[in-house]
């Protein structure tokens, strides 16, 4: 694509792009928050434009870098909002960790200890792993006194960070001992976002944040496994075998959803729902620029039926 996209990129979403977007892809990739709900309230029109798209033969797949929630979880969320989602089509960077983890073939008999939530032990669990740590760890103490020593599990061979709203002393001190001190110890973070849209009113603090307490106390770099790594991607791919130029990214987030699609060679639609405004995004700084922007996904159902 090189240098044609620089030169077309960013339209805003109009009647006649949005027509030769539909007539051009097969597959939708959304990312869910801050483009399907903020927090747990639905995004207006959300519903109207997922059932309009399916109706025409799109195939849908909800590609969401919140490790919290494991696919059965998320599934769960759609159908309480109103919307028929199976987990076959959602993808999930807790999902992404366990399969990075399958894929490398990393030993059943070792063990993987999670900072982060629920939905990464479910993930880890259902594809064969032994999950330690999680929410349980987040109530647990250190004890900083002379002639101390912190002990931790030998056996554990990864160590997965994520969203981690109980962050603690205790963890990084785990996790951290695991990485440096277990021979051969996988570190994986879920994914870097800086922030993320965990209530319907602000931003809070992503797992880019736990990520980075790591980072500061190994000295070591994580591997990537949601966006906008090609892993995800190119898992997607084996399961659907549909070409990504003829997908289309559907993000809130410049960094982790466009520079997804983009890696992989998807079209690009911003939505101003979510972390990214105007302003950011028209930035001289910002060299991530979709192939088209608009202000929530319900203006593609607007568009083609006003």
């Amino acid at each position: 694509m090189g240098d044609d996209r620089s030169t077309t990129a960013c339209q805003p979403l109009s009647l006649i792009n949005v027509r030769s977007l539909l007539d051009s892809v097969d597959c939708f990739l959304f990312d869910c928050d801050g483009v399907i709900w903020k927090g747990d309230t639905l995004i207006d029109g959300v519903p109207q434009t997922l059932e309009m798209l399916r109706s025409m033969g799109k195939k849908l797949v909800f590609v969401t870098n919140n490790s919290t929630k494991s696919r059965r979880q998320n599934a769960h969320k759609f159908q309480s909002l109103g919307i028929a989602v199976t987990e076959d089509e959602i993808f999930t960077s807790s999902y992404a960790a366990a399969m990075y983890l399958k894929v490398n073939e990393f030993p059943t008999e070792k063990k993987v200890y999670v900072i982060g939530g629920e939905g990464i032990l479910e993930e880890l669990k259902l594809a064969g792993f032994t999950g330690l740590g999680g929410p349980e760890d987040g109530k647990k103490t250190v004890q900083l006194k002379t002639n101390t020593l912190f002990e931790h599990d030998k056996s554990v061979g990864a160590v997965v960070v994520g969203l981690d709203p109980h962050l603690n002393y205790y963890k990084l001190q785990y996790g951290t001992l695991c990485i440096r001190e277990n021979q051969g110890c996988i570190f994986i973070a879920t994914n870097r976002d800086a922030t993320g849209n965990l209530t319907d009113l602000q931003e809070w603090p992503g797992a880019g944040c736990m990520v980075a307490a790591i980072c500061g106390s190994t000295q070591r770099e994580p591997v990537v496994v949601g966006k906008p790594s090609t892993f995800l991607m190119d898992f997607l791919q084996k399961q659907y075998n549909i070409p990504t130029a003829k997908m289309c990214m559907v993000g809130d987030r410049l960094d982790t959803d466009i520079l997804f699609g983009q890696n992989a060679g998807c079209k690009t639609l911003l939505v101003l729902s979510g972390v990214t405004n105007q302003s950011t995004l028209q930035d001289p700084s910002n060299h991530i620029k979709p192939d088209i922007y608009t202000n929530q996904i319900s203006d593609i159902f607007n568009l083609l039926n006003s």
